[in-house]
């Protein structure tokens, strides 16, 4: 299927457009209120060998995904990028895909998130035939949790959360510059050293 790509980015800054919305605020800033209350401190992200923030995100499945549901069954790869349907990042997610199922051998679940919204990313999952789904951050709450999210640009950093079977973050990595990404073998290596 042909995918229209002024059509998706006409999606994707419409979801942008959505966050100057005062009900849309007040259900962002509920969300970050409930993340404090339980113990979350923006910016800070989380600590190795800690149990990894929980979360719940649209994915482009079209259900809700959980990180604590892949407790005791997988280790899972959270890989933060900026925003979908911009070079680096495009390389990077297709590349997860051509690796897909070096990820699985490895017993790991990749989920790439960005603060796209839903339907921007599955746009985007559908014009790069993407086999993993994309998570959606769109309120940026998890961003937030995890210290990863640029406030003056309101995108997340490029980094990567390594978070193995019994929840336990591992490893993580921030990239300095946007333009940079790990290497899947890099990503690989580490994953294999659990």
């Amino acid at each position: 299927a042909m995918i229209d790509l002024a059509a998706a980015e006409r999606v994707h800054d419409a979801s942008l457009a959505l966050l100057e919305d005062p009900g849309v605020r007040f259900e962002h800033d509920a969300v970050c209120q409930r993340l404090l209350k339980a113990g979350a401190k923006p910016g800070a992200g989380p600590q190795i060998g800690a149990p990894a923030p929980d979360f719940t995100l649209p994915s482009t499945a079209g259900v809700d995904v959980t990180l604590a549901a892949f407790r005791g069954r997988q280790n899972v790869l959270l890989a933060f990028f900026p925003l979908a349907f911009t070079s680096t990042c495009t390389a990077e997610v297709c590349a997860f895909t051509e690796d897909y199922d070096q990820f699985a051998s490895a017993e790991t679940v990749v989920f790439p998130i960005s603060v796209d919204s839903t339907a921007a990313l599955k746009e985007y999952k559908s014009k790069y035939q993407l086999r993993q789904d994309l998570l959606s951050d769109f309120r940026r709450a998890v961003s937030r949790l995890y210290g990863t999210l640029l406030e003056d640009r309101f995108h997340s950093a490029r980094a990567y959360f390594l978070i193995d079977k019994q929840g336990v973050l591992r490893w993580m990595h921030t990239e300095a510059k946007l333009g940079d990404r790990r290497d899947d073998a890099d990503l690989l290596r580490v994953i294999r050293s659990l």
